[in-house]
């Protein structure tokens, strides 16, 4: 018989906004900075094809931080209210960053005001993108203030606890907890990736269809430089994320490689399933490979999931979630590096319909990689909330209304996502690029006369 369970629906709840929210976020964090790079290169080339660009781009960003910020405020609302006891424990040590969080989007959404409504006011163009910069500087703030608080979650420090009672609390060395640097460098270089595949993917679904006008061409070259720096800058980060697991939470690392037994020579465990007596079947065994991503080192000890009491470690599936952003992540890198390369040697598959077909899915791909890494953080960290002080179970609420909120909030999640897609096809479709480029040069010629 279906029981009521608080803790279950405010998971689930929390699951979805999170789910749904990444992808806003995400968008607002990464493409500020492609804005700013297309806006450069086209000053410095004095080329009208990627002022467009910034342009296009700005006016889609306007939409999609409208619903981050819906989302966003979703997520503090739900702390609140499903999370109460965590909320009554941490808020008196991490409510620092959530502050300063506030500050980096007043700073973002001022600056943004007054970039958008000030385009051909500045004669020297130079100083009109000189307002793109606290536009970037606060989204990607915003990220690192939030990201601070999950990284206190997965290695809380900077107070006491005594009896229930929290006591000399540093809030400082809250903020900059051990897990900050990899868990910061991660989000930020995740999100520059995906965005640049995302902007990268619309450039190539234009020229999969026939459209071959140069600014597609353009665009789809510099977005698909920036996703292969930004790809590489994410597997280097990615390494030293694993070296902070084998350091200071070696259960969610022993969990997600399923290496139960504390050994040297410790192997890498890619695909595979596991039955009910952890056999591993039907697995790619790469010989040492777990100790030197722990430790740089194919000697290395690495602890195995049975030194940990069972009733404290992550479920066994966040292996598959594991697989899955890592293989994306390998893929998308490979996808970029070919066309990098194509592109130098003059190499014919890249003007490919197929190859473009892997570009049209580079964007939904690198989206999902980002959501597989978010789910493997937080399951990860699972049965901890706040990682040995509290458990989930004990951090939700009792509410007899959760599941109430749930239908409403996926109500909300269903109509914002329907409504902001609606919103940026028909946009771009009743503005298409030659019109702009046309109505633009007819204003240069004005100008000039």
């Amino acid at each position: 018989m279906w029981k009521y369970d608080p803790v279950l629906f405010s998971r689930v709840l929390t699951e979805l906004t999170l789910t749904f929210h990444i992808i806003y976020a995400t968008i607002g964090v990464g493409v500020p900075l492609m804005i700013a790079i297309a806006q450069w290169v086209g000053i410095r080339k004095n080329d009208e094809h990627y002022i467009l660009l910034a342009r296009r781009w700005t006016r889609g960003f306007v939409v999609t931080v409208a619903v981050g910020v819906v989302t966003g405020t979703a997520i503090g609302l739900q702390l609140s209210l499903l999370w109460p006891n965590f909320m009554q424990l941490a808020g008196q040590v991490i409510s620092l960053p959530l502050f300063m969080e506030t500050f980096a989007f007043f700073l973002e959404a001022i600056f943004l005001g007054i970039y958008l409504y000030t385009w051909d006011r500045f004669e020297n163009q130079k100083k009109h993108l000189l307002l793109l910069i606290p536009v970037a500087i606060g989204s990607s703030a915003s990220a690192m203030f939030i990201t601070m608080v999950n990284a206190f979650m997965n290695t809380p420090q900077g107070f006491e606890l005594k009896n229930g009672v929290i006591t000399n609390i540093e809030p400082l060395v809250a903020m900059f907890n051990p897990a900050t640097p990899t868990k910061v460098a991660h989000v930020l270089a995740t999100a520059y990736m995906t965005c640049a595949f995302v902007l990268a993917s619309i450039a190539a679904w234009h020229l999969m269809r026939g459209n071959r006008h140069i600014y597609h061409k353009k665009a789809l070259y510099l977005t698909m430089k920036t996703a292969l720096i930004f790809s590489l800058a994410s597997a280097l980060v990615g390494d030293l994320s694993g070296k902070f697991l084998a350091e200071y939470q070696p259960e969610k690392l022993a969990a997600a490689e399923w290496h139960f037994e504390t050994s040297t020579h410790a192997p890498l465990v890619l695909f595979g399933m596991l039955d009910e007596n952890n056999n591993i079947k039907n697995a790619l065994i790469i010989p040492n490979a777990l100790s030197i991503l722990a430790h740089n080192h194919p000697a290395a000890e690495v602890k195995g999931l049975n030194e940990f009491p069972k009733e404290e470690t992550p479920p066994l599936y966040i292996h598959y979630l594991f697989d899955l952003m890592v293989t994306l992540g390998v893929f998308l890198t490979v996808v970029a590096a070919f066309y990098w390369l194509g592109k130098i040697f003059k190499w014919k598959f890249v003007a490919k319909k197929w190859f473009f077909g892997l570009l049209v899915a580079s964007g939904p791909l690198s989206m999902l990689a980002i959501e597989a890494g978010w789910y493997l953080a937080e399951v990860g960290r699972q049965p901890w909330i706040l990682r040995g002080y509290m458990k989930t179970a004990e951090a939700a609420t009792s509410s007899a209304h959760v599941d109430t909120m749930l239908i409403l909030f996926s109500i909300l999640y269903l109509i914002l996502g329907i409504a902001s897609a609606a919103v940026l096809i028909n946009m771009f479709r009743k503005n298409p690029v030659e019109r702009e480029l046309a109505e633009r040069s007819g204003q240069q010629e004005v100008m000039a006369e």
